[in-house]
């Protein structure tokens, strides 16, 4: 349960809410060019680009759930779960990676939405885990520079690629059911409705936002790509990157999961463990958490790009207040 936005130019802005019921050890992470990255079928990577993102640590390997490189290029894995297939075998004459290594594979070498593109037409995904107790995620991907986007989809039948020009990515349905459903909300509009019911009758708005009524508001994930969808297109991202920053995380607000709202079947509580939003044209990685709404942010050019080891930021999740008096 994710969802994933991205922006094109002027704002070159990425990033998501990551939404579970349980914590994954997530961290930020920054890996730099020389850290050599395991593989399971293609050769190590060596030297590739640098990239900062939220991930778990493997034993030190930085397992990202969505990250951004040194050139602008964003790529993030959300929940596909019941349509997410993987080869069970390396295939000949393609690109086999595993789901856990496409992230830094995809953005250690590509500087390009097109180059991502070409790169993972070639590609098959090989259902190889991590390590014993690291589970294979049932993933779909979103991949996105400051020219557009598309999305990534590993299916029974083969590795499908769509461009995405809503710049939105959940969960289920496949992305394709998710575009053509947007045709059943096309009448809502952020203006005051228009009186269309019943000309006789004196109707009138008695309030603001009545053009969308209809707009969906559950948490599910189609909702959440049709609420995403309209947000996004109506946001005012204000003169400064700042505003835009904080226009970015008011949308992703509007699609996120408050604790106790949407209960798993095993009865847990689901819930938005953290937000996230990448300035790629400043190379800034923002992030809060669920415990701590306060927008923290790391900067890539901060730190040695050349170096070879991974730097991991543990998350600042204790509430941080700003006193006035």
């Amino acid at each position: 349960m994710c969802t994933s936005l991205n922006f094109s130019a002027p704002h070159a802005l990425f990033g998501r809410n990551l939404d579970l019921e349980y914590a994954f050890g997530e961290q930020v992470a920054l890996t730099p060019r020389r850290y050599p990255f395991p593989m399971k079928i293609e050769p190590v990577t060596e030297s590739h680009y640098a990239m900062l993102g939220m991930a778990s640590s493997g034993g030190g390997v930085p397992l990202y759930a969505e990250a951004f490189n040194e050139k602008g290029v964003y790529m993030a894995g959300l929940n596909f779960p019941g349509n997410a297939c993987y080869a069970a075998q390396p295939q000949q004459g393609r690109r086999n990676v595993t789901p856990y290594e496409l992230i830094p594979w995809v953005l250690g070498q590509c500087e390009t939405l097109a180059q991502a593109r070409e790169l993972l037409e070639n590609t098959c995904l090989v259902g190889i885990p991590f390590a014993p107790g690291f589970p294979l995620a049932p993933l779909h991907f979103h991949v996105a520079d400051p020219t557009g986007s598309f999305v990534v989809e590993p299916m029974q039948d083969g590795l499908h690629l769509y461009d995405n020009p809503t710049g939105v990515l959940t969960n289920n349905p496949p992305f394709p059911y998710q575009l053509m459903n947007l045709n059943n909300y096309q009448h809502l509009s952020p203006l005051p409705p228009e009186k269309r019911f019943a000309a006789s009758l004196p109707l009138a708005p008695y309030g603001q936002g009545m053009g969308a009524i209809g707009l969906p508001g559950d948490a599910s994930p189609m909702s959440r790509f049709v609420k995403a969808v309209f947000l996004s297109a109506n946001a005012d991202f204000g003169p400064t990157p700042e505003s835009a920053v904080a226009e970015f995380f008011h949308i992703l607000d509007g699609v996120s999961m408050v604790r106790g709202s949407v209960v798993t079947e095993q009865g847990k509580l689901d819930m938005t463990t953290y937000s996230c939003c990448i300035d790629a044209a400043r190379q800034i990685y923002y992030y809060k958490t669920y415990e701590n709404n306060r927008i923290n942010a790391v900067y890539m050019q901060h730190e040695d790009l050349d170096s070879s080891q991974p730097i991991f930021y543990p998350l600042e999740t204790k509430q941080s207040f700003n006193p006035i008096n």
